[in-house]
Parts: structure tokens; C-alpha cells; sequence
């Protein structure tokens, strides 16, 4: 499955020292991977793509998080 293979090379990538560009496109990818699994969740119910989700999701608040704080710094 493409989206599973997304996930974990997501799930692999360092996230330090990345531009505020690149945290702004990671998390828009993030939101679209997370939206693809959800269909393919809600046909089969496999409770592997909803630990996949979290994971995801926990990430992406992470990026989001540091691209807020990014903002108010300046």
C-alpha cells in the first residue's frame, strides 16, 4: 500500500533544522496522508491505519506547534 509507505517515510525524517517553507509543505502533506488513510479506514476498520493516523497526527501537531512558535518569536 502507497499511503503506508508515505507514513513511515514520514515517520523516519528528521525534523530539526528544516525552513519554515518546508514545515508549512510537511505539514499540508501530512494533513492530505492523513485524510487518504481515514477513507481507507473507514472502508476497512483496520485498527493498524488508526495507529498509523496517531502517529501521523502527533507529528503533524509537532510541526504546526514549532511553526506557531516561529511566529510569535518574530
Amino acid at each position: 500500500m502507497d499511503l503506508l509507505q508515505k507514513a513511515i517515510e514520514f515517520e523516519g525524517r528528521k525534523w530539526s533544522g528544516i525552513t519554515t517553507s518546508d514545515r508549512i509543505q510537511a505539514s499540508r502533506d501530512l494533513k492530505k496522508l492523513i485524510l487518504d488513510i481515514n477513507e481507507v479506514y473507514k472502508k476497512s476498520r483496520d485498527q493498524h491505519l488508526m495507529d498509523v493516523m496517531k502517529r501521523l497526527t502527533a507529528i503533524k501537531r509537532k510541526v504546526e506547534k514549532r511553526l506557531i512558535k516561529g511566529t510569535v518569536d518574530v
